[in-house]
């Protein structure tokens, strides 16, 4: 093996062979020319940092990994905070330990993804490009960290090795996969940092075209982890827990059967007379549906028998209008905010767990 005296022509670096080497490495892997120009002044720097320290071998070049990093990160140490050090050394010792193993026999290095940025190999200065462009704080970035490592993990999962082989479908797999563990919240977080990101790899040229604005939150209502329904189950417990033998219960029951039977609104409950229900014909009329449509309905015996049962035995809070007016006089009319409370107010001695 030939040494050269080191230079800052490439051709001249006495690491010109191994870094030539790489750099054609690089190019099978499909990454970019421009990533692959932007990697060798940094080893051509670590060769020289090497040769002035007594470095005459390849398979020497690992005992002066660490100085190396060291030294760089000193000659920056007034505008490099703890975290941005950290992440600055991280992109210094990528490319390198990526050279190194295929030069020395055996090189291993700290290996990739234990404590090392997400993609410090194939998206060299990003979390840098956040500190110091963006002006992102320490939790911020410790965030886009945190979405970036899952995304990287996904990649290595469906073995997509390249950044060039991003795709519209790639990235949509992706949200479809990982939203149905995450809350609305962390949805919408974890596709801004992606499209960040997205947004930063075509800017550097990593990648051909800006997949950012394929990347679509996914639509996540506030209330969407409501149940829609329970089961007869559930709605049998409640019924059975009510207790009838107090004025209250018997209206509660009253309530709930009609809630559940036709499936009617509270309001529409509130709104319920006497007038609306046809005895002799076994009827029950919805005059103020929505869109101000009316509806009628045979009327259930045993709906009708527990609305009867309410009415004879002297409500204490009227369930209908004209049963106020006629035995009551004074006491005031259903409201719509009392038929709504009945439902939290029973379903939780039954055990049913409401949505919220």
């Amino acid at each position: 093996m030939s040494v050269r005296t080191p230079s800052i022509a490439f051709g001249s670096s006495w690491l010109g062979e191994p870094i030539e080497k790489y750099a054609d490495w690089l190019s099978e892997q499909g990454y970019l020319t421009k990533t692959v120009a932007s990697r060798v002044p940094l080893l051509i720097r670590f060769g020289e940092f090497a040769w002035e320290r007594g470095a005459r071998e390849w398979v020497g070049l690992p005992a002066h990994l660490d100085a190396f990093i060291e030294h760089q990160t000193h000659a920056r140490a007034e505008t490099l905070t703890a975290e941005r050090r950290r992440c600055y050394q991280n992109e210094l010792r990528g490319p390198i330990e990526q050279m190194l193993r295929l030069l020395v026999p055996g090189f291993v290095g700290r290996g990739r993804g234990r404590k090392s940025d997400p993609f410090h190999d194939r998206a060299a200065g990003f979390f840098r490009y956040l500190y110091e462009e963006r002006g992102l704080r320490e939790a911020s970035v410790t965030q886009y960290r945190h979405e970036l490592r899952a995304f990287e993990a996904y990649l290595d999962r469906i073995q997509l090795q390249s950044l060039q082989e991003l795709s519209p479908t790639v990235l949509s797999a992706y949200v479809i996969d990982r939203s149905p563990r995450l809350s609305r919240s962390s949805i919408i977080g974890f596709c801004c940092a992606l499209r960040v990101f997205l947004r930063y790899l075509h800017r550097q040229g990593f990648v051909p075209e800006d997949l950012s604005r394929t990347v679509e939150t996914p639509r996540a209502y506030r209330l969407s982890s409501i149940p829609r329904s329970i089961s007869w189950g559930e709605v049998g417990r409640m019924l059975e827990a009510v207790d009838r033998r107090s004025a209250v219960g018997r209206r509660d029951y009253a309530i709930l059967l009609l809630l559940v039977t036709y499936g009617l609104r509270a309001r529409e409950v509130a709104a319920l007379t006497l007038d609306d229900i046809e005895w002799r014909r076994e009827r029950l009329r919805v005059p103020e549906r929505k869109a101000g449509h009316s509806t009628a309905y045979p009327l259930s015996p045993i709906v009708g028998q527990a609305i009867l049962q309410y009415l004879r035995q002297g409500p204490d809070s009227p369930l209908m209008k004209e049963s106020i007016q006629e035995a009551q006089g004074s006491r005031r009319h259903m409201q719509l905010q009392d038929v709504r409370k009945v439902l939290p107010r029973r379903s939780d001695p039954a055990g049913y767990k409401r949505g919220r």
